[in-house]
């Protein structure tokens, strides 16, 4: 009887035992899922689609939107752009592709595009798809599929009309329209300032290169995909660099704010403050939350972003 109720309470601790272990099996793949799932961006469009691309493809969307805006071209162009880069690599600098073609929109190199390396700048090769859109008559007034092959030549024709809603969508976000219509969550605050990549690696190594962290680096990512975005006042020594926005252009500020979120990890940014609401690293979850000043008053006419271990910002 004393056996077999020592071979029962084995029996009862090796249950519980296993038990414990499944539990705490299931604890962290939930805690992971929870984390990997946590790394994405989301834009809500003003009817009401809503698409999700993880923190690499928003980078590169946000980029071909910026470059749009350095050149002044109007949001169906990067509408047009965004259908060709979610059909051709879906939205990832790829470094490999059909015979020579590489990028975001599969490039070749042997047709004249550029380099290789050129090809792999999402900032190059989004200006080379711009230079040639905005050669095909009437661009503005085709179908996006017709546009969009007008440029690529591609053998599946009628392959980018399937992309045009979510195109649109993110173009009419990214563009600032929708103003905080797009919110990053991110499963980690960023590291402090040191190296940061002006653009997202994907698949590569980051092709644009890396740009100096801290309050310069932020500035010549931000000169170098945005162009005509206003000058940069940084406060020394504070971590903060802000964008002054004159009160008629809204959707330049929310562009350039959507844009330093999307690129916050890279940049090694902790908070951006535009126009009375503020995203943060630390509580990506919450989206854009109110700040202390209400819009159009203190510093709401200011795209402000700051760095390292500095969340909070001015306002």
């Amino acid at each position: 009887m004393a056996a077999r109720g020592r071979g029962r309470r084995k029996a009862w601790a090796v249950v519980i035992g296993l038990g414990v272990v499944l539990a705490l099996v299931s604890y962290l793949a939930v805690r992971f899922i929870r984390s990997t799932a946590s790394d994405e961006c989301t834009a809500h469009g003003a009817d009401g689609m809503a698409v999700s691309l993880d923190l690499d493809q928003a980078s590169h969307a946000a980029t071909i939107a910026a470059v749009a805006h350095a050149r002044g071209l109007p949001e169906r162009a990067v509408t047009v752009a965004l259908a060709t880069a979610i059909q051709e690599s879906k939205l990832r600098d790829l470094g490999y592709g059909d015979r020579d073609s590489l990028g975001l929109f599969q490039q070749r190199p042997s047709q004249g595009w550029g380099t290789p390396a050129q090809i792999r700048d999402p900032v190059y090769a989004t200006g080379r798809f711009f230079d040639a859109l905005v050669k095909v008559p009437d661009y503005l007034g085709l179908p996006v599929t017709v546009a969009a092959q007008q440029v690529q030549h591609s053998g599946y024709p009628q392959a980018y009309a399937q992309h045009e809603d979510m195109a649109a969508t993110l173009a009419d976000v990214l563009t600032g329209r929708e103003g905080p219509a797009l919110n990053c969550t991110v499963s980690g605050a960023p590291a402090a300032s040191g190296e940061a990549s002006a653009t997202g690696g994907g698949d590569g190594a980051g092709a644009a290169g890396s740009v100096p962290g801290g309050e310069s680096g932020v500035a010549a990512a931000v000169r170098r995909e945005f162009g005509g975005a206003p000058a940069a006042v940084s406060v020394a020594g504070s971590g903060s660099v802000s964008y002054p926005i004159p009160p008629d252009r809204a959707a330049t500020g929310w562009s350039l704010a959507l844009w330093l979120v999307c690129h916050a990890t890279a940049l090694h940014a902790t908070s951006v403050t535009f126009d009375g609401r503020r995203w943060t690293s630390t509580a990506s979850d919450r989206g854009w939350t109110h700040t202390a000043s209400a819009p159009g008053t203190g510093r709401a006419g200011a795209v402000a972003v700051n760095l390292g271990e500095n969340t909070e910002g001015p306002v």
